[in-house]
């Protein structure tokens, strides 16, 4: 393995869930809860999609930027509309990689890019405030319980 992709393969420590959350339907207010199944569809009770997107995730420490682009406070996670907010680990450097959120197995594949209703949700400039950090998708390649609080890591 070359220096180059030890450094890439390397973490500091495990991050942590801070925040779950469902969205029955497209537009209604977003579910938020302790716990959740994910199922290879995505979480139980999300509308959610099967393949490459079933899982969303943004990190924590993203809110905060989002919220200081726009002059507010940090952004709250049902605004962006995402699965799960993590926390103390870089999502971006685990794009492809095999990833346990709870007892769950992830792969994270795609950006999870901001659509033109931030500009609704958090007013103007709320589309390239989230630009970059928007957080990632993820497939489900083992399903498995999330709760508040648990940890996540490379599986590899």
């Amino acid at each position: 393995m070359s220096e180059l992709a030890k450094l890439i393969a390397g973490w500091a420590q495990p991050g942590r869930v801070e925040w779950i959350g469902l969205r029955p339907e497209r537009r209604v207010e977003m579910v938020k809860v302790n716990e959740a199944v994910i199922s290879i569809g995505g979480l139980d009770g999300d509308r959610g999609r099967a393949g490459t997107r079933a899982v969303t995730l943004i990190q924590h420490e993203h809110l905060a930027a989002i919220g200081t682009y726009l002059g507010q406070r940090p952004v709250a996670p049902e605004i962006l509309r995402r699965n799960l907010v993590v926390s103390g680990i870089n999502l971006a450097a685990l794009k492809g990689r095999e990833v346990q959120v709870g007892e769950a197995i992830l792969r994270f594949t795609v950006i999870c890019a901001p659509c033109s209703r931030m500009e609704e949700a958090l007013g103007q400039g709320g589309y390239s405030a989230v630009r970059g950090h928007g957080g990632w998708c993820a497939e489900v390649l083992r399903p498995g319980r999330v709760k508040l609080g648990d940890a996540v890591q490379p599986v590899d």
